[in-house]
């Protein structure tokens, strides 16, 4: 095999008349009788290669058994094609390669799907065959994006002063959050390390170890359910500050996403970026991550029902509940689409869905006659209804109201394609709770995690909580408290979150009793990072980037599984490798380990 001189996809002007030798795929083969047309495909692109019988019958003759796939060699003159044969849906389009010489260097077999075409392939089978589909055009360029992406992102914190440090991967379990995946150590028998969640612990030791500015390109690892923006090992875009406030953070953030899309997208970005409170959100959307691209925003209506005599308002707010609606005014409901949304909100809790159709000279819907005049009145005043619109009510505990219309909206939209992958929207939350009570553990859990700093003023309310032997009045107390916490959401998603962190040890302790986690607990789990804030620790903060999400956003995609090289499937499973799967008993007994099944 000769040495390559050029790639296929760089062929141009500078190579007019000049020998190259190239090296790639046969993306596809021709003979025209006496002519072989190759489009010789390699990483950068696609060149058409001419191979002529007269002129070179040594090379003729292995261009005419080529097939798709297989490995070539080629040297050859590059020239201008005929006038008339250009192709413009190629970037080597007017060039052509007169071949004297090609090497078959290795043979396909036949493929299980065509990668010269973008044909709509099973996930099982991509996955299975994650090399094939990563030789095709659109994965291909989904790649290049994010190597793109990488040099972008070193290149902006480097310029900020930003120090690159890799954090361990053989960790301690600290779960406080999502599950941990655990590895069994030989040298300890009964001990387990965990794969890390997030750096943020480790992070945060550097800013006591006076690194001051940190950031990683960093795996992270999580053992929970999966969807199509979710993996169990994915990619951070980490990064921490020493003596900064929640503005420095979120001024490095713009910076950094500004430029990724200016220079990958050419789309203009403008900052700052608008901000809105977490309890805006919930109250207009429905949801702590809004996607604003589209309207149906939710509208308060409760007190409009506060004197109602329809019972089935009546009942939900004497149990303290809410009614809410949104006006669905971007196209025509039929009463089967009517149906369908019932029928979907049902699958979310919900006992039903009432509606309003307004139409031109008339109120079409079943529960306008058990409604007083101006309650109608007020209802269409209120959302703004018009001829065409239909109204669409939840009633129910305030949480389930804003968990069943801010996934409606979002059904709606998907319905009516109302979301545009080409605009993007961005947008901070902030002012989010610190604390909120599952009921289901009967205790108070972080919002974002435990080392999220309270605002300053509102400490004192903290320690006067804990103070507090009555439950309601603690729980009362304890939603007060803000975070200084703040979330970066596109178009719906939550890409981003970061929060300025407790760097004193008395406040975090306090943070931790107020979790249920007794100083016994926070020394095991905690200890070192305790130990590390009692040694002059500076204020500090950062933010993670989900980069996988951020990415299949930027390229239209709906699935973070797009823009990684070898993702699991929703299962969890690795098609290409076969992976999760057995290992040997000699291996489990190493690491002092026995699988029983359980009944």
């Amino acid at each position: 095999m000769m040495k390559r001189t050029k790639y296929c996809g760089q062929i141009s002007q500078e190579d007019l008349d000049k020998e190259v030798v190239l090296c790639g795929w046969v993306h596809r083969v021709r003979n025209h009788g006496g002519v072989v047309f190759i489009d010789l495909r390699d990483r950068e692109g696609i060149v058409q290669v001419v191979v002529e019988e007269q002129s070179s019958p040594s090379a003729y003759e292995v261009a005419d058994k080529l097939g798709s796939e297989d490995v070539i060699c080629i040297k050859g003159v590059v020239r201008r094609r005929p006038p008339g044969t250009e192709n413009p849906k190629l970037k080597t389009g007017n060039f052509e390669v007169l071949a004297n010489y090609v090497e078959l260097i290795n043979s396909a077999e036949p493929l299980p799907f065509p990668v010269n075409e973008e044909t709509p392939i099973s996930e099982e089978l991509k996955l299975k065959y994650r090399y094939l589909d990563l030789r095709r055009e659109s994965m291909k360029e989904n790649l290049l994006f994010r190597h793109r992406a990488y040099q972008i992102i070193r290149k902006v914190f480097v310029e900020n002063g930003f120090v690159e440090v890799e954090t361990p991967f053989l960790t301690k379990s600290t779960p406080e959050g999502a599950r941990d995946f655990i590895v069994p150590s030989r040298l300890h028998p009964g001990k387990f390390y965990a794969l890390p969640q997030s750096p943020q612990l480790f992070k945060q030791i550097l800013m006591v170890a006076g690194f001051d500015r940190y950031f990683q390109i960093v795996r992270c690892l999580r053992d929970e359910d999966l969807r199509a923006d979710r993996q169990p090992e994915f990619t951070q875009i980490d990064f921490e500050m020493s003596f900064v406030d929640e503005e420095d953070v979120i001024a490095i953030t713009e910076q950094l996403i500004k430029t990724l899309f200016e220079e990958l997208l050419g789309v203009e970005v403008k900052t700052p970026f608008e901000r809105l409170s977490y309890q805006e959100c919930i109250e207009r959307f429905g949801s702590d991550k809004p996607d604003r691209r589209f309207g149906l925003e939710l509208v308060e209506l409760t007190d409009l029902f506060k004197n109602t005599e329809f019972k089935v308002f009546k009942d939900v707010i004497d149990k303290g509940g809410v009614i809410k609606a949104i006006n669905f005014n971007l196209g025509e409901l039929s009463r089967k689409d009517l149906d369908e949304l019932t029928k979907f909100v049902r699958s979310l809790g919900a006992k039903g869905l009432a509606w309003i159709k307004v139409e031109r000279d008339k109120l079409t819907s079943p529960i306008t006659k058990f409604l007083k005049e101006e309650e109608i009145k007020g209802i269409l005043e209120r959302t703004k209804a018009k001829p065409g619109d239909t109204v669409l009510f939840s009633a129910d505990k305030r949480e389930m109201v804003y968990k069943i219309l801010g996934n409606l909206r979002l059904h709606l939209a998907k319905l009516f394609n109302l979301q545009q992958k080409d605009r993007f929207d961005f947008l901070w939350v902030v002012d989010f709770p610190l604390m909120e009570w599952d009921e289901e553990e009967g205790r108070f859990v972080s919002l974002h995690h435990p080392f999220t700093s309270p605002r300053e003023e509102d400490i004192p309310i903290l320690q006067k909580a804990l103070e507090t032997e009555d439950l309601e009045e603690r729980k009362r107390l304890v939603h007060s408290v803000r975070a200084r916490a703040y979330d970066l959401v596109i178009n719906g998603y939550e890409v981003g979150g970061g929060s300025i962190r407790i760097h004193r040890r008395d406040l975090q302790e306090l943070v931790f009793k107020l979790l249920n986690i007794s100083p016994l607990e926070a020394e095991e789990k905690f200890g070192f990072l305790l130990r590390a804030l009692s040694f002059g620790a500076p204020p500090h903060g950062g933010l993670a980037i989900g980069l996988d999400r951020l990415l299949a956003i930027m390229r239209g995609l709906d699935s973070i599984r797009d823009v990684i090289a070898f993702p699991k499937t929703q299962k969890g499973i690795c098609p290409l490798t076969g992976a999760p799967d057995y290992v040997s008993p000699k291996q489990l007994k190493e690491v002092h380990i026995k699988t029983v099944e359980y009944q």
